[in-house]
Formats: C-alpha cells, sequence, structure tokens
C-alpha cells in the first residue's frame, strides 16, 4: 500500500531504483504520434524531438541531448543557463513539461515494443522510418569524421609552420662544429711547421772548453798537502 503523506512519497521518489524511475520519465506524443501508436505517453530518449510546454523555454522544440535517470532530468539542446562568469551551461528541465512531437526509432528493442497490438501497415510504416533514421546518423558520423581529420590536417599544418623557421638555425649549428674542428688541426700543423724552421736555422752548438784550475785553487791544494 502507498502511503498518502507527502513526506513518505517524496522519500520513494527519491530513493527508488532505477528501473522504476526510467518508467516514470515518459512524456506526452502529440496528436498525430498519439493515434498512430495508439498510447497517450512514452519514456522519453536521447535523440527523440520534443517541445517544451512550460517555462522561461516554452515553445522550444529541439533534440534531447541527454538523459539523466538518477535526477530524473532531461537535456535539450538550445536550452541554456548563463552563469555569472558568463559561461552557458544545459538547463535541466523534468520530462513531464515536454511533448514528444518526433520519435527516435533507431533501437530495435524500442520498436518493438511500440509495434505491440499495431496493424502490420503502421509496422513497415515505423521500420521505414527507422531506416531512414538510421542512414542520417550515420550520414552525421560521416560528416564529424571528416570534420575532425579537415582539424588534425590544420594543427599539422600550423605546427609545420611553427617549426620551419627552427630548422635553418640548426642547419648553421652542424656546420659550425666542423669549422671548429678544422681550425685547431690547421694550427697545430703551424706550430710544428714554425718549430721545424727554428730547429733548421739554429748554428750547432760549440763543445763547452774545459775550465783551467786557477793559481789561487792550485795554492791552497799545496797547502792542504794534496798532490
Amino acid at each position: 500500500m502507498i502511503s498518502t503523506k507527502p513526506r513518505k512519497q517524496r522519500y520513494n521518489l527519491h530513493n527508488a531504483p532505477l528501473h522504476k524511475k526510467r518508467k516514470w520519465m515518459s512524456s506526452h506524443l502529440a496528436e498525430n504520434l498519439l493515434l498512430k501508436y495508439d498510447r497517450r505517453s512514452v519514456p522519453v530518449v536521447k535523440g527523440d524531438t520534443v517541445k517544451v510546454m512550460r517555462g522561461s523555454y516554452r515553445g522550444h522544440e529541439d533534440k534531447i541531448s541527454k538523459v539523466n535517470v538518477q535526477d530524473q532530468t532531461v537535456e535539450i539542446e538550445g536550452v541554456t543557463i548563463t552563469t555569472a562568469k558568463g559561461t552557458k551551461l544545459a538547463k535541466p528541465i523534468h520530462a513531464s513539461t515536454l511533448l514528444i512531437t518526433k520519435l527516435n526509432v533507431t533501437d530495435k528493442w524500442r520498436r518493438q515494443k511500440l509495434e505491440k497490438g499495431l496493424s502490420e501497415t503502421a509496422k513497415k510504416e515505423i521500420e521505414k522510418e527507422a531506416e531512414e533514421q538510421l542512414k542520417l546518423q550515420e550520414a552525421e558520423k560521416k560528416a564529424a569524421e571528416e570534420a575532425a581529420k579537415a582539424e588534425e590536417a590544420v594543427k599539422a599544418a600550423e605546427e609545420k609552420q611553427k617549426e620551419e623557421p627552427q630548422e635553418p638555425a640548426k642547419e648553421e649549428e652542424t656546420t659550425e662544429t666542423p669549422e671548429e674542428i678544422v681550425e685547431p688541426e690547421v694550427k697545430e700543423e703551424k706550430q710544428e711547421e714554425k718549430s721545424e724552421k727554428i730547429d733548421a736555422e739554429e748554428p750547432p752548438k760549440k763543445p763547452a772548453a774545459k775550465k783551467t784550475p786557477s793559481k789561487k785553487t792550485t795554492k791552497k791544494k799545496k797547502e792542504e798537502g794534496e798532490p
């Protein structure tokens, strides 16, 4: 039995398991979809086109970009909040304030649930719509990949332009190194040539003459009794 107390109802709503919260995140279908699928509401999914029915963005119609089951909120493209710094953030909106104008039928499990109890013609229409949506998704993916490749090519070109002026400086450094190595070798050769010339110019030295003992030294030796 569900309690009638608001306190307990809020507690159960906040602490409910995710599989129950997911079912509660449902929105009403537009009149054409209501007649087509023979149901009033469907749980919202990323990719559904919805229209905001209440709040400051009333009348805004765009695709759902994110579904947050834990908070039971939905983010829609173009619905934003500006912060004090000036940055824009996605504004969370409750699913009960939305009206589904176009369903995302790319998921086969969702198609099976929607096709229950419908006629064969309605099932074929749903399958055709799913094929068209899948083709559009593939085209969008290819376009996104091409845009990413183009951005990478532009970045690579910019990096090359930055590296090009640095290359000549490296070449100068490499050319300087052999000159520095050659210069000391040339200096050593010049020094060797100079030393050879000096050796050739210098005359041969005369042998040193023997010194004759002086008279004073001979007298001293005689007094001491030396022969």
